[in-house]
């Protein structure tokens, strides 16, 4: 009985962290009018790991509390892009990806192969598209345009998906990649800390 309850909480909680979850990185873009330190290379590959990973469970029947909240990321997702877009005069340009992606996604489920093979790779989608955010972040040095909260819920979200995933399917390649993501958005969360905390700092004493 205790671990459905906790099972019903973290699946409810990640869900509702996970509807808010890019809010705070729009309301930052949309006050900065700029995309200075956000690198598109970063949202561009986490949208093709969530569209994989989504495709997956839903081919192999998971339970929907597991992954519902990826429907949800993935129209924030694209919500993000578009602004991204925009602030960098490239709008005309988010065509040509809404078409790329929903090909793709009409790719995945024509053989069984395909969407097994993509799954294997998600999880080093996933971790590149964090590690193009550290080198936009090493490279800019400037935190600014970047949200700490919306990484710091992305970290509790896939957390709490490790759990989840442990008491619902015991799916290896998917508790690898939780566990592989946890670890990055943390990195990514203290990196955006210490370059604003940084930023302050220089402020401060000019």
């Amino acid at each position: 009985m205790q671990q459905d309850t906790l099972l019903h909480a973290a699946n409810v909680s990640t869900l509702f962290v996970c509807m808010v979850l890019k809010f705070p990185q729009m309301f930052v873009l949309m006050r900065a009018k700029t995309s200075r330190g956000v690198s598109l290379n970063s949202l561009l590959l986490e949208l093709t790991g969530f569209i994989v990973f989504v495709t997956y469970q839903m081919y192999y029947d998971y339970p929907p509390p597991t992954y519902l909240e990826y429907p949800i990321l993935i129209a924030q997702d694209v919500f993000l892009l578009l602004l991204i877009l925009h602030y960098n005069g490239s709008l005309k340009q988010s065509l040509i990806y809404i078409l790329v992606f929903v090909a793709g996604w009409r790719l995945l489920t024509v053989e069984k192969w395909i969407i097994d093979l993509a799954m294997s790779l998600c999880t080093l989608i996933s971790a590149a598209s964090k590690f193009a955010q550290l080198q936009c972040l090493w490279r800019s040095k400037d935190a600014g345009q970047i949200s700490a909260l919306t990484w710091g819920m992305a970290t509790y979200t896939c957390m709490a998906r490790i759990y989840t995933t442990t008491v619902s399917t015991g799916d290896a390649q998917v508790l690898v990649r939780f566990i592989t993501m946890t670890f990055l958005n943390l990195w990514v969360t203290l990196t955006v800390l210490y370059y604003q905390k940084h930023s302050r700092s220089s402020k401060k004493e000019e």
